[in-house]
């Protein structure tokens, strides 16, 4: 890793002082540095993989993406859309089958999130039999299961999903829409929110949409201003039509960075074959016989995933940028809007991001030194290090703004005052 590589305000600096069993300043001392993960969340949707020897001998294919998908990636967004969770009233769900999904990534590390606790889009079908309290009875109890049967594995969570349409949207009658107009947005929003907050107080909740107009700023100012407790804001930006370019990217992280939250980029689309018409206006409308990558569209799509993360990282306030889907066998709408082909192979957009996450923005390896004082500087992203000492491994962390930290002969890791 280069700080020239690191985007502005990303490479941090955490100072180790080295001392003895009675706290004086070990000079002299080699030191040798090896990052081990990442505090920013680079992720993807997670839909699906083996998760068990036999399920890998089963399927190579997906053994191979799985593990394609663990080479880059440190977070997970798992799929609770309720329609396809519980498809008959109090039937099986997908409960046991995500659970174990959410238990094998967690397993290597990886960070997970549950997507979405509530949505008007894809709410069941059943629930428009029943009267606006029983809806909402049922969405009480709908988020209190997951979110509470789920706590301690999944912890983080797309409260509800898109509300800045859900009032008026009219591609499909639901329960949900209709509780909205009935009751207001802001009841529904705050139902989604204190039931899940409730089920699990230590959950991170997030407020998600796809309007980055002002009107999703408005619904966000309601929403503080009702006392609703937003843990972060997530906006997705799913470019079928093109990429909308680092200017106008960087305003809208700019705009939303006002709030003072953490913002998420939770749902990140760029394609590798031709583009959308830029007439649609709803995604889905788009319907085509096929849609196939081509070798000048996956350039384009290389140069400008980089261009975008660089652009996503330069804002302080990110935590996690989410790409929608690893491959283009199973991407939304068909389109080829993976970093892997339909046949199994990279992209040079996963090649460029993998250089980007576990080259360019990785300390693989840091000789130090500490000075006449004990001290030594390491630089990197924000994450976890280990620190060879002497044959002796210390796991140490770099926070967002750096710091400083003590590490007596005996192990002993202290902060300073």
């Amino acid at each position: 890793m280069s700080a020239a590589s690191a985007p502005d305000g990303r490479l941090e600096t955490l100072e180790v002082q080295l001392v003895d069993e009675a706290g004086a300043p070990r000079p002299g001392v080699d030191v040798i540095a090896r990052q081990s993960s990442h505090a920013f969340g680079f992720g993807c949707i997670a839909f699906s993989m083996p998760t068990t020897p036999e399920e890998r001998d089963a399927d190579p294919a997906g053994a191979d993406l799985a593990d394609r998908w663990l080479d880059l990636f440190n977070a997970a967004t798992l799929p609770f859309y309720w329609r396809w969770f519980e498809q008959t009233p109090g039937g099986p769900t997908d409960a046991p089958r995500l659970r174990a999904l959410a238990e094998h990534l967690s397993a290597q590390g990886v960070r997970l999130k549950g997507h979405p606790l509530l949505w008007h889009t894809l709410a069941p079908t059943w629930l428009m039999e029943r009267d606006d309290q029983a809806v909402e009875d049922t969405i009480r109890s709908r988020i209190t299961r997951e979110a509470g049967d789920f706590a301690g594995l999944v912890d983080q969570w797309d409260a509800i999903n898109e509300t800045v349409i859900l009032p008026v949207f009219t591609a499909e009658e639901n329960a949900v829409t209709r509780l909205a107009r009935a009751r207001g947005r802001m009841h529904v929003i705050r139902l989604a929110f204190e039931t899940a907050r409730a089920a699990n107080p230590a959950a991170r909740l997030v407020l998600n949409d796809f309007d980055l107009t002002p009107d999703y700023e408005a619904v966000i100012e309601e929403c503080l201003e009702a006392g609703v407790q937003i843990d972060a804001i997530g906006l997705q930006t799913h470019m079928h039509k093109g990429y909308r370019g680092e200017e106008q990217i960087a305003e809208v992280l700019e705009r939303f960075s006002r709030f003072g939250l953490p913002l998420q980029m939770t749902e990140t689309t760029l394609l590798s074959g031709d583009l959308m018409p830029a007439h649609i206006v709803d995604l889905n409308d788009h319907q085509v016989d096929s849609w196939p990558s081509t070798p000048e569209g996956e350039e384009r799509q290389a140069e400008e995933l980089v261009s975008h993360y660089r652009t996503v990282l330069a804002s302080p306030a990110t935590e996690s940028l989410t790409y929608w889907g690893l491959d283009d066998a199973s991407a939304w709408l068909g389109a080829p809007a993976g970093l892997v082909r339909a046949d199994g192979t990279t992209k040079p957009g996963y090649d460029a991001l993998k250089q980007l996450i576990t080259e360019d923005w990785w300390v693989d390896r840091a000789e130090l030194r500490s000075d006449a004082e004990g001290a030594t500087i390491l630089q990197g992203f924000a994450g976890g290090y280990r620190l060879e000492i002497e044959g002796v491994v210390h796991e140490v962390s770099i926070p967002r703004g750096g710091g400083v930290l003590r590490l007596g002969a005996d192990g002993a890791l202290t902060t300073p005052r």
